[in-house]
């Protein structure tokens, strides 16, 4: 859960970068849960840094909307 604190941190420094990609950002969230999504059907076999590759999407997502969500 430490996509909170880093997303307030990085609204708060970066506010003029925000505001270009804003857009961008969402994009970033959609794609990572997309790709959340194929990740989890995907066998272990195939893919065995499965769930590292989750964990770190999730964190992205949660960073990206929270970034998101201070700028406005």
């Amino acid at each position: 859960m430490l996509g909170f604190p880093t997303g307030i941190l990085l609204a708060k420094l970066c506010k003029d970068e925000i505001k270009k990609w804003k857009g961008r950002m969402i994009l970033i969230s959609a794609l990572s849960g997309i790709i959340i999504i194929c990740l989890i059907f995907l066998p272990i076999e195939i893919y065995p840094y499965k769930y590292p590759a989750i964990i770190t999407l999730i964190f992205i997502v949660i960073m990206c909307l929270t970034i998101y969500w201070k700028s406005r």
